[in-house]
């Protein structure tokens, strides 16, 4: 049975908590357990008008409208206590049952109820807890506001852009880790490592229906892959590229340097912005910096950026240049008359006619040069952040054979993605305790890269997205601030406000 089914079923049959409780009201028992019928009723207990019906056939919203029909329900027990609304709200297959046939509580009609005035405190609480569920609502299932930290998707998105994430576009997941503390993703205010969370409830991979699914060229919002396992003072660095580079006997005992090493749920890991190059089934290649997928070149991000080597005839390039052409990233010398720059393609021509420019040269590093730190950190494939493939994106039911070469290329899919055991003996391949040959997916995945192409940890440099990392599409920049500047210098980027992202 599939979750969306379970989930389907829970949902309908909820009422059937309220069994006793409908008795209580004057309604038959049964009524609670016969699908739509039994939510009409319970909203009539609470006399509350038929359009709330309206947003209990609306995914994810009407499972609020549950909790606040639970609360409602309280009230026609004159349980006011704020206490024990939130107790019934997280316990409410054991607190409904038990106040149906709770000889202590009594039913009360809601129209002749005694209207209980509330303190100012009261007030307050009561519209605070208000503003924090709907904003929750609108963050975790809707539209959900971002910052970019980082300069790997420069120029499509600049350092300092504040844009809204389309959670609705691919589906709203559940959250795993639903008890949190809101409006701040993994770690508490004021703190550098107290989680924001708890763990002691987890619930399972589940995604409304979206608008449309990810496809090329969409500039996506996901959960770092490499996330899973963090090492707490360096949490901006991958875990598993650290254990490459140290061992994991000194990661996990230099405690002064790397902290405690902690595991993160999957909604908690932190979150990526990149470009989706290639969806399932794609077969990926990077050819001297060119992407092909399934064989063609593919669409080139009008802004992305490359690194090159600008030679001169001695004579300084004057700064000023620099700024007409936005260039933002660090300008290094890199040996007598020469500066390493990160361009687009359209800078680089402007450059070249420089009078004081001799060569502008872009850095590629050639096929067969194998960068150990690149995906998947086998000499089997010398690949690199220029030269990269060809590779199958993997597919959800798509069965794949596997060998003592490739499978390198999917173990951390088979173990952690989907949870299976995997030991490898030499030539032999055992999934779950049996040898295994093949190996069937069960999520999709993606390969993520930022435009910035030569300063962006992405697919290239861990692997795969799985279909669950995805968090939704970044669709609208409403905001620019360039951090190098004041408020009254040109701090706000008045020509990159308002701009949809492409």
């Amino acid at each position: 049975m599939s979750i969306s089914l379970i989930v389907f079923l829970i949902f309908i049959f909820f009422p059937v908590l309220l069994w006793k409780i409908f008795e209580t009201a004057g309604e038959p028992g049964w009524k609670s357990a016969v699908p739509l019928l039994n939510y009409y009723i319970w909203l009539r207990i609470i006399n509350k008008p038929l359009w709330w019906y309206i947003f209990l056939i609306l995914p994810f919203i009407n499972a609020f409208m549950v909790m606040l029909m639970v609360v409602e329900t309280l009230k026609c027990y004159k349980i006011y206590d704020l206490g024990q609304q939130a107790l019934s709200v997280l316990f409410p297959y054991a607190y409904l049952p038990w106040l149906g046939i709770s000889k202590r509580e009594s039913y009360v009609e809601p129209g002749e109820r005694v209207r209980i005035k509330k303190s100012p405190v009261r007030e307050w609480v009561d519209a605070i807890i208000f503003a924090v569920i709907a904003a929750s609502i609108i963050r975790i299932f809707m539209v959900e506001a971002y910052t970019i930290p980082t300069s790997s998707m420069e120029k499509s998105l600049l350092v300092g852009d504040f844009l809204f994430v389309s959670k609705l576009s691919y589906g709203p997941k559940v959250p795993n880790t639903p008890i949190a503390f809101p409006f701040v993703h993994h770690t508490l205010p004021l703190t550098a490592t107290a989680k924001s969370y708890v763990e002691w409830i987890k619930l399972p991979y589940y995604r409304f229906p979206g608008l449309t699914t990810v496809k090329n060229n969409d500039v996506v919002v996901f959960n770092y892959p490499d996330g899973d396992t963090v090492a707490l003072n360096v949490q901006n660095q991958s875990y598993y590229q650290l254990v490459r580079d140290y061992g994991r006997f000194r990661v996990w005992n230099d405690k002064a340097n790397f902290g405690d090493i902690v595991a993160r749920p999957v909604d908690k890991r932190e979150n990526y912005i990149k470009r989706c190059i290639g969806i399932p089934g794609d077969t990926l290649e990077i050819k001297d910096q060119i992407v092909f997928i399934n064989g063609k070149a593919a669409d080139i991000p009008e802004l992305s950026q490359f690194k090159y080597i600008v030679k001169t005839d001695g004579t300084r390039i004057n700064p000023k240049a620099f700024e007409k052409l936005d260039i933002t990233e660090e300008i290094k010398s890199v040996g007598p008359d020469e500066i390493l720059l990160t361009l687009t393609n359209e800078s680089a021509e402007k450059i070249k006619s420089f009078v004081n420019v001799k060569e502008v040269r872009k850095i590629i590093q050639p096929k067969g040069f194998w960068q150990p730190y690149i995906f998947p950190f086998d000499s089997a494939y010398p690949w690199n952040v220029d030269n990269f493939g060809p590779l199958v994106i993997p597919k959800k039911g798509v069965t794949v054979e596997l060998n003592s070469t490739n499978i390198i290329l999917y173990a951390r899919i088979i173990k952690a993605y989907e949870l299976n055991d995997l030991e490898i003996d030499g030539n032999i391949i055992l999934i779950n305790g049996k040898p295994a040959t093949s190996y069937t997916f069960k999520l999709d995945y993606y390969w993520m890269m930022g435009d910035n192409r030569h300063n962006s940890a992405d697919s290239r440099f861990w692997g795969f997205v799985p279909s669950d990392h995805i968090v939704g599409k970044a669709v609208f920049v409403w905001l620019s601030l360039d951090g190098n500047k004041s408020l009254f210098g040109g701090k706000i980027r008045m020509n990159k406000l308002f701009r949809v992202i492409k």
